[in-house]
């Protein structure tokens, strides 16, 4: 079991990625908050996002953070204060729908616009990719083909577990080559998962950071590192530290449960984990792995398909 910071100075870095959304974009609210509302709801999500980027300054580490598009509109000088931090500045779409409900048309429109604007904001370019609550499944492989002609180089969307609302069982778990069906190639980093008695449980923060005892939760990803041999990933949104933001009504019970599960304890569970383990952006930790697998996104359709 790691033993804290100062007992791995040379170990490995995993990622620390954070998903620059609000709590009225969360797919959980879907059907109680119509997209078209979004701008009469109160925005928490720029001091969320100030308190994270003091904690990572105070913890001297650069981070990757993937920005959704309707934020970054609304808040180019959180983008700006985002990057004179240092830190790692990728996509997450524009509107934060579920890539297997989009048609390829609308999904390219989105993307490439959320780019655009990332772009104009930083003067610099994008390259990697998140989808909304990691929707690119068996229904959406299609989403990658897209993402390589846009110009991006790694995606980091695919949860290779089971889940209601997202996951490809059986797809590989540690970063491997996708050849696209028009021969393009993008790097895949996949979200972290721990083997358990055989299944693969996820570790990758998130909810799942908020509703395990952290006891768990560093267990599960010292286990998923292989004894701090192989980065992973862990992922949070500025909202999850946030037990103050306004409660959504009609919401359901079970989305209830997984949106404010233990709000008041994710922050100080973070400032643990930044203790427990060595973190930086997706870049650092993928110049860890020498990626030799590929995959022909045409094989893997059929592959995931029969799974």
């Amino acid at each position: 079991m790691t033993q804290g910071r100062n007992a791995h100075s040379s170990a490995i870095k995993h990622a620390m990625t954070v998903d620059v959304e609000d709590y009225f974009h969360v797919a959980a609210f879907k059907d109680v908050i119509d997209v078209n509302t979004w701008d009469e709801w109160p925005c928490r999500v720029e001091q969320n996002t100030e308190k994270l980027l003091a904690l990572f300054e105070q913890a001297d580490i650069k981070i990757t953070f993937f920005i959704l598009g309707w934020v970054a509109e609304r808040y180019p000088n959180l983008v700006k204060a985002i990057q004179a931090g240092g830190h790692e500045i990728a996509s997450h779409g524009y509107s934060h729908q579920l890539i297997y409900n989009q048609s390829p048309d609308i999904f390219r429109q989105e993307t490439l616009k959320s780019k655009q604007i990332l772009e104009d904001i930083t003067g610099e370019k994008i390259f990697g990719y998140r989808a909304a609550s990691y929707s690119i499944t068996r229904q959406s492989l299609w989403a990658l083909d897209i993402l390589a002609d846009l110009g991006f180089e790694w995606d980091s969307s695919i949860f290779p577990t089971r889940h209601d609302n997202y996951g490809i069982p059986g797809s590989p778990e540690e970063p491997y080559k996708i050849i696209t069906s028009n021969g393009a190639s993008l790097t895949e980093f996949p979200l972290t998962t721990a083997k358990v008695l055989g299944q693969s449980i996820p570790a990758a923060g998130g909810g799942y950071f908020r509703q395990y005892p952290y006891a768990l939760s560093r267990w599960l990803f010292e286990r998923a590192s292989h004894n701090q041999t192989k980065p992973q990933i862990f992922y949070l949104h500025p909202w999850e530290i946030d037990p103050e933001q306004p409660r959504v009504p009609n919401a359901s019970a079970f989305s209830r449960f997984r949106h404010y599960t233990n709000l008041k304890r994710c922050l100080p569970r973070l400032e643990r984990l930044l203790q427990d383990f060595e973190f930086g952006t997706i870049s650092q930790s993928m110049e860890h792995y020498e990626i030799t697998r590929e995959l022909d996104i045409r094989t893997q359709k059929k592959e995931i398909s029969d799974t």
